[in-house]
């Protein structure tokens, strides 16, 4: 009996080295694959401005690509960057994902508020908001979806310019109060409005419920149990975090919270954000323009290969070509950072789509 036992586990053994020697070979095929067809994309001007693209499979890495370019923390130039693993790179807006994250995580520890609970009445320093009409009909979950039905426009005015409504929320003296006292114009829950402000009321819940400031609890709860490594968060003008877009990580690091999402919230067998948060969050809560819809700070779509059949993605985007990229049903994870800042919002898309469609999802789909 011990000698069967013994003889099967060999085995099984060595099954499981080849079938492992197997799979390391094909990711190293793939990586090299991709290698070569993405230096032809970059020498025929399809892509440009790429700093780093991680593209990861059933927690195994496949490709690992940086570049070196011009780049920019925050707004700011800092010269031109040859980037690697360990370089820091902005995320713009993929920032807002991450600040979901937290908030889910700070929900299980009763630390904040309910996304069903009334929002003017976590803001009591405000009294005089709270008894406008129309405004008692705002909870915290329209505030996760960014349906809050109040005016705000970052989209169609350049950053930089102080009539665009994030820039204008900086310039206040009071970024809460300004976010809170825009005019109420739609019904809540109904349209979806690009919103930094609603990430930064989010984040300002989160300091409150925690007592803690965005950056130290960030890296409590989510970057040091992720064991990822150094991380920059630049404060706005007001000098507290920028919740909205301020984060700077290492591009695994961003490829790991992907791969934690994936495997429903945990890492390497320890729970960090709740699953049934993640669900939630990555479930529709209203449709937006283009080819989307939008759940808690996540984009929520479809990605397919060039003549290939689409696949459900789970996007985090930001401003110059950051994305973090999970599609479930190929267990795919892809992170990407790019120095495109001052290219016009559809060339940026470009570029992310087609790494996407013509180099990426052909490999591994």
């Amino acid at each position: 009996m011990t000698r069967g036992r013994l003889g099967r586990r060999r085995t099984a053994a060595g099954m499981g080295a080849a079938f492992m020697a197997a799979s390391l070979g094909a990711a190293t095929a793939a990586g090299r694959d991709l290698a070569a067809r993405l230096a032809e994309m970059e020498r025929d001007g399809r892509v440009f401005g790429l700093h780093a693209l991680l593209v990861a499979r059933a927690g195994r890495l496949l490709f690992e690509h940086y570049g070196r370019g011009d780049d920019e923390s925050w707004g700011m130039p800092i010269g031109n960057v040859t980037f690697g693993p360990t370089v820091l790179h902005d995320l713009r807006s993929v920032t807002k994902s991450v600040v979901g994250l937290l908030y889910g995580i700070a929900l299980a520890d009763g630390k904040v508020p309910p996304p069903e609970a009334k929002l003017y009445p976590q803001f009591p320093e405000y009294p005089d908001l709270a008894r406008q009409p129309a405004r008692e009909r705002i909870t915290v979950g329209h505030v996760l979806g960014m349906t809050l039905g109040t005016e705000w426009d970052e989209l169609s005015i350049p950053y930089g310019d102080p009539r665009n409504s994030e820039i204008a929320m900086e310039l206040s003296s009071d970024r809460y109060r300004y976010v809170l006292e825009r005019p109420v114009v739609s019904e809540p829950g109904v349209k979806w409005t690009y919103n930094g402000g609603a990430t930064a009321l989010l984040g300002r819940l989160i300091t409150k419920g925690t007592g803690e400031k965005l950056p130290d609890y960030a890296r409590r709860v989510l970057f040091d149990p992720l064991r990822l490594g150094p991380s920059q968060w630049s404060n706005g003008m007001q000098g507290e975090a920028a919740a909205a877009s301020g984060l700077r990580l290492r591009p695994p690091d961003l490829l790991r919270i992907g791969q934690m999402m994936l495997a429903g919230g945990v890492w390497q067998g320890r729970p960090i954000v709740p699953a049934d948060w993640l669900r939630r969050s990555t479930e529709p809560a209203v449709t937006i323009e283009g080819p989307f819809k939008y759940g808690w700070h996540w984009y929520l779509g479809e990605v397919a290969a060039t003549a290939g059949r689409p696949h459900r993605a789970i996007i985090a985007i930001g401003w110059g070509g950051q994305r973090l990229y999970l599609l479930p049903d190929l267990d795919l994870v892809v992170a990407m950072n790019a120095g495109n800042y001052r290219k016009p919002a559809p060339e940026q898309r470009r570029i992310v789509t087609t790494l996407m469609t013509e180099l990426v999802l052909p490999a591994v789909a």
